[in-house]
């Protein structure tokens, strides 16, 4: 039997997050049905820690080389960068046409040729969490900031190894934590310290983070 769809939205639906209506935009927008990539591609967008990942990797890899080779331009607001433009004359659409098919000729041919090893930059070794274990610290944290207690409603979260694995850390569920933008710097520098240090440090952090976020520790 199938469910009143409007009805279940308006007054059945029980959201813990924003996945139940994501997911049906996606099978409505689809005809009735997607892959599990298309809905997990679809949640990737509204997943801002994911946003600011490459945010950052346009700004400070491609966005630089670019520029630097005349081809773009950054548009500013202040001293911010907000995007790019083009520099170039006005394209017909056929030339416009044209180059999108030679990007994707480039990014099939270097897709093939490289294959996994093209995001090794966010393999275990680099930092790279899986999906799975992000979700699992995640929920274990109760989606807040492990050193702040700032939600993930407030401010995007990062799952961090606790020991890194350039220091002997291990890619166990219990070496990973739950961390805040702002609290991630702070985790870097405490993992020099030695560890009688830590409980002191994590005290006046701890103060600092709450501060800046205008919360209470909770």
């Amino acid at each position: 039997m199938a469910v009143d769809l409007e009805q279940y939205i308006l007054n059945a639906m029980r959201m813990s997050h924003i996945y139940q209506p994501v997911m049906l935009k996606v099978l409505l927008e689809n005809n009735g049905s997607a892959s599990v990539e298309q809905i997990a591609t679809s949640l990737l967008t509204y997943d801002q820690s994911q946003i600011e990942y490459y945010n950052l990797r346009t700004k400070k890899m491609v966005g630089k080389v670019l520029s630097n080779n005349s081809v773009v331009e950054p548009i500013k607001d202040g001293n911010s960068i907000k995007g790019y433009r083009l520099i170039t004359n006005t394209l017909s659409d056929a030339e416009t046409a044209s180059l999108v098919d030679l990007c994707n000729k480039n990014i099939e041919n270097y897709l093939d040729k490289h294959g996994e090893s093209l995001w090794q930059h966010r393999a275990s070794e680099s930092g790279y969490i899986s999906g799975s274990t992000r979700y699992n610290v995640l929920k274990r944290a109760k989606y807040r900031c492990e050193l702040c207690g700032a939600h993930e409603k407030q401010i995007a979260l990062h799952v961090d190894h606790i020991i890194p694995r350039s220091k002997g850390g291990s890619d166990d569920l219990s070496n990973y934590q739950a961390l805040c933008m702002t609290a991630i710097p702070i985790n870097e520098q405490k993992t020099t310290q030695t560890s009688e240090m830590w409980p002191i440090a994590t005290t006046i952090e701890l103060m600092i983070v709450s501060s800046v976020m205008g919360m209470q520790i909770v």
